[in-house]
């Protein structure tokens, strides 16, 4: 095994683990945006918790910690690219094809990282990992 494949075998499962992180504190953001009005904005009002918005609130939030960890990483991140997925098709499809136009890159975007989180797992860096070893 040459260096530099080492080297590439070595980072990719961190990279994976960093990815998931990232996408899981961006997901959180959202989800305790809905929950608890944290980061506040104008734009959002009150979400009722027994709602369509307060049930992807609670996903965003929980989901976004259990991928956080890394803990149940691929049923929840298989669950979050499902929600994104009906976010997309609900909120924003109807408003336009192109997910340019109708603002619905993010939620694109976050149905197939979670989707290849559900089958790539969590990385190096992950209690999935722990609890294998």
């Amino acid at each position: 095994m040459t260096s530099s494949s080492t080297f590439y075998a070595k980072w990719s499962r961190r990279l994976l683990s960093i990815l998931r992180i990232v996408a899981a504190l961006l997901l959180m953001a959202h989800g305790s945006q809905k929950l608890f009005g944290i980061p506040d904005t104008q734009h959002v009002a009150a979400i009722q918790l027994f709602s369509l918005m307060g049930l992807a609130g609670v996903l965003e939030f929980f989901g976004g910690l259990l991928l956080l960890i890394g803990l149940f990483t691929r049923p929840v991140a298989f669950i979050l690219s499902g929600l994104m997925a009906v976010a997309y098709f609900m909120a924003h499809a109807p408003q336009g094809f192109w997910p340019l136009m109708n603002k619905g890159e993010l939620a694109v975007l976050c149905c197939f990282v979670f989707l290849y989180l559900a089958m790539a797992g969590g990385g190096s860096w992950s209690i999935d990992r722990l609890i294998k070893k």
